[in-house]
């Protein structure tokens, strides 16, 4: 086994190359400190308190809060896909805060912003067949009539491709601007104004267009399952 580290790492194992990019560390990374901030919360909770307190009480508002939401956007058929959206909406919100800390958005990649959008694509699937059934959900595909079924295919080809590039476009502007910044202008007038700009593009922006993603997707879903 052979490792090669520049930007990236590879590793030949049994004659298969497997490419270890800063994207992929920096989504462990983010997947790490998830999965730690969750078993804290569970051996806070090991025993729930009738009326909740301290991170007991945070756990149930954040997810009373997120629930609701999905109820609002999706109906209570699809309601049980709230810990799926949260998961998703946990992951970007954490990628979106990393680059606080001068790593690399993993949603700044258009790989990791597609991986997200096709699940979408397979939850439209998905939910399309359990509502309405196989011949029911391919019969969407001929309305108004069965000239329109390639419009309509391209139509939903389309929307993982375009809630992917949303994401990964306005994640990565944000991280080409504040470099070209640091790169034009001398030392004295980048003392504060970086921390303004990963505010604005980083935190703002990052967390509006989590929301939007979210709920796009959501749309997306719901629009196959009951449209």
């Amino acid at each position: 086994m052979d490792l090669y580290v520049s930007n990236y790492a590879v590793l030949h194992i049994f004659g298969i190359d497997i490419w270890i990019t800063e994207t992929i560390v920096n989504t462990w990374l983010v997947i790490g400190i998830l999965t730690m901030v969750g078993i804290v919360f569970r051996i806070a909770m090991r025993n729930p308190e009738t009326v909740p307190k301290g991170l007991q009480n945070i756990a149930e508002i954040v997810v009373e809060t997120f629930r609701n939401f999905v109820l609002s956007s999706v109906g209570p058929g699809l309601v049980f896909l709230a810990p799926w959206y949260f998961a998703i909406a946990s992951l970007m919100l954490s990628s979106v805060f990393l680059s606080l800390l001068g790593f690399r958005s993993p949603t700044a990649d258009w790989v990791t912003t597609f991986a997200m959008a096709f699940s979408t694509f397979f939850l439209m699937i998905a939910m399309g067949i359990k509502v309405k059934g196989w011949v029911g959900y391919f019969k969407t595909f001929l309305v108004p009539g069965w000239p329109f079924l390639p419009i309509n295919v391209i139509g939903e080809l389309a929307k993982p491709v375009s809630l992917s590039f949303r994401l990964f476009g306005n994640m990565l502007s944000g991280t080409i601007i504040i470099a070209i910044y640091n790169f034009i202008t001398p030392w004295w007038a980048s003392i504060g104004v970086p921390v303004l700009l990963h505010l604005i593009f980083d935190i703002f922006f990052g967390v509006l267009q989590t929301y939007i993603c979210v709920t796009i997707s959501m749309s997306y879903v719901n629009d196959a399952a009951n449209g």
